[in-house]
């Protein structure tokens, strides 16, 4: 892959993590600012329930962030857009779909056939 393309990746990865991590100091900004007391029990209930669902939002775009930067890293490795499992070149596309994926398409649907039978 020429320099140029992977430069457009970086900062494709670089704009998500930073929308990532503003996202996330919204919501801590929201949880620790908001001083709601709701009396009765079905609002405090429901007051609950959105913050674990934020919570557990916010907890799968951590570990996002962790794949961003494992293929920020691949970038200055040289190894960005390899397949780890075929050692073949991940097409563009598959790339501008999911820039953190590893696997090749084939390699890919491979796995998720094994994961379906075992």
């Amino acid at each position: 892959m020429n320099k140029e393309k992977l430069e457009d990746f970086r900062q494709l990865l670089q704009s998500q993590i930073d929308s990532l991590l503003r996202e996330a100091g919204k919501t801590v900004s929201e949880m620790t600012d908001e001083k709601t007391n709701f009396p009765d029990p079905t609002d405090r209930a429901s007051l609950e329930s959105d913050r674990n669902f934020e919570l557990r939002i916010r907890d799968r775009e951590r570990k996002l962030i962790g794949k961003i930067q494992e293929a920020l890293e691949r970038i200055d490795d040289g190894e960005f857009g390899i397949c780890e499992s075929c050692s073949e070149e991940i097409g563009e596309a598959r790339l501008r779909a999911r820039p953190v994926t590893t696997l090749c398409i084939d390699c890919k649907t491979e796995q998720e056939r094994q994961e379906r039978i075992g």
